[in-house]
């Protein structure tokens, strides 16, 4: 098991926290709970409600959904991110592809948290307006067939 120090250090260097300042950090390890998932379990299903977001101490997820997959996450990687932010259903499903190691970020906590610390609040803000930016230039307008 992680201590709240191991945490800090972890959640340092994973992208949707890597604006937080470091003494913040501390609130968020303290509500971060460490889970093992064993190769070929669920995580969570597509449809699922949007009740945590995952990050990977070691091992790997494949996220999938109707049998194509979307991604791999690895390492230090983040997913489920948007449950933080929207409760919509989850749009995939999480499979751990080995045994592998979460810690989980309960919406719910993570709400209370950021009403009390507006520092993490811009922080993570942020990180994911610099994420919407970079899949906008990432996406390439193509003019419609026949015009010029």
């Amino acid at each position: 098991m992680f201590t709240t120090i191991e945490k800090v250090i972890f959640l340092q260097n994973v992208d949707v926290f890597s604006q937080v300042p470091t003494e913040q950090l501390t609130y968020l390890a303290a509500i971060a709970e460490e889970i093992t998932v064993l190769k070929d379990e669920v995580v969570y299903n597509q449809n699922d409600p949007s009740d945590a977001l995952y990050l990977i101490l070691d091992g790997s997820i494949r996220l999938h959904r109707k049998g194509q997959e979307i991604t791999t996450a690895g390492s230090k990687d983040a997913f489920g991110t948007w449950a933080l932010f929207d409760e919509e259903p989850r749009v995939a499903t999480a499979t751990a592809i080995e045994d592998t190691r979460l810690l989980r970020i309960d919406h719910d906590d993570f709400y209370e948290l950021l009403a009390d610390n507006v520092e993490i609040t811009r922080a993570v803000l942020r990180t994911m307006v610099r994420r919407l930016r970079g899949l906008i230039e990432r996406v390439r307008v193509e003019p419609p067939q026949g015009t010029s």
